[in-house]
C-alpha cells in the first residue's frame, strides 16, 4: 500500500510533500491593515459569501516567516519545513456571519503550496522576505521598541507585487483581543478530463479551524501597504484606497480539521 498525505505516494512515505496532521506552526508576521474599493472586494469573492456592508472594503495584508513541523520533528529539517507567506484577506459574510476571505495567498516552499491548496488557499509559488527581529538587536535590526521599522515584500515571476512597512508604536497588553474572523476558502479541485473542464471534482467553501493559537510580543502601529499594477496580475486591483493600523507579533497554532460550509458544485 502506498503511503503520504500529499503527492508523491510511495511505499514508505517518506517522500511525501507533507506528513499526516496535525500540523504544527510557528511564525514572526506583519499585519498591515487597508481599505480597497469596496466594488472590487464584492467582485473578488466566490457566490456564496457577501461582502460586509459595514467594511467599506475593509481587508488585512499578511507577511509571515514561519516554521513548521508535523509529529517527528520536522523542524529539525529547515530546508524543507521553514517557509515564508504573503496573503491577503477580506472583510465578508458567509449566512449573515463575519469572515475572512483569502483571494491571493503566496509561499516560497512546495510543501506548504501543498497544505494550502488542501486548504483551501489559493496558494503561489513567490519570493517573500521581511525584517526580522532578533534579541541580540543593533545596526543590522530593529528593537521591539517604540518608532522601529518592520518591512516586507512580494515578489512572483519576476514582478515585484508588494511592499509594506508596519512602523511600532506600543506594545498590545492583551493579546487575546487580536481574535480574528474565521478565515473561510473556496476549496477547488478541477478535472481534465474532455467535457468536465467546468465540473470540478470539489468546489466547495471550507472554514479552517486551527486551535491553541498562541500570540506573544505583539506591537501595534501604523501600517502602510503598496500593491503595484504588474502585467498578468490581479493583485493590484486592491490596492489601498487607505491603510491603518500595522502590527507586528508572533504566534503559534495547530491545524487538524477543516469544515466544509456548503457545496457550490
Amino acid at each position: 500500500m502506498l503511503k503520504g498525505f500529499n503527492y508523491p505516494l510511495t511505499p514508505q512515505g517518506k517522500s511525501t510533500l507533507n506528513p499526516l496532521p496535525p500540523w504544527h506552526y510557528s511564525a514572526d508576521f506583519l499585519n498591515i491593515e487597508f481599505w480597497a474599493n469596496p466594488s472590487v472586494v464584492a467582485a473578488t469573492l466566490p457566490p456564496g459569501l457577501d461582502p460586509d456592508p459595514s467594511a467599506d472594503g475593509h481587508a488585512n495584508a499578511l507577511f509571515y516567516d514561519w516554521q513548521f513541523s508535523g509529529s517527528d520533528d520536522e523542524y529539525l529539517d529547515p530546508a524543507r519545513y521553514q517557509y515564508r507567506e504573503f496573503f491577503i484577506l477580506l472583510d465578508a459574510f458567509f449566512e449573515g456571519r463575519p469572515i475572512s476571505y483569502c483571494p491571493y495567498i503566496f509561499v516560497d516552499n512546495d510543501a506548504a503550496l501543498a497544505r494550502g491548496w488542501t486548504q483551501g488557499y489559493p496558494k503561489r509559488i513567490g519570493s517573500v522576505f521581511q525584517t526580522r527581529y532578533y534579541a541580540a538587536t543593533g545596526e543590522a535590526g530593529p528593537a521591539l521598541a517604540a518608532g522601529s521599522k518592520f518591512a516586507g515584500i512580494l515578489s512572483a515571476a519576476g514582478q515585484r507585487l508588494a511592499e509594506g512597512v508596519v512602523t511600532l508604536r506600543e506594545p498590545i497588553k492583551n493579546p487575546s483581543t487580536l481574535s480574528k474572523r474565521p478565515v473561510v476558502n473556496l476549496l477547488h479541485t478541477p478535472r481534465l478530463a474532455a467535457g468536465m473542464h467546468n465540473k470540478p471534482a470539489i468546489h466547495e467553501l471550507v472554514e479552517n479551524v486551527p486551535h491553541d493559537v498562541k500570540i506573544e510580543q505583539a506591537w501595534i502601529g501604523d501600517g502602510t501597504l503598496a500593491l503595484p499594477v504588474c502585467r498578468g496580475e490581479e493583485l493590484s486591483d486592491l490596492a489601498p484606497v487607505r491603510c491603518g493600523a500595522g502590527l507586528r507579533a508572533s504566534m503559534a497554532y495547530v491545524v487538524d480539521d477543516l469544515k466544509t460550509l456548503k457545496r457550490l458544485s
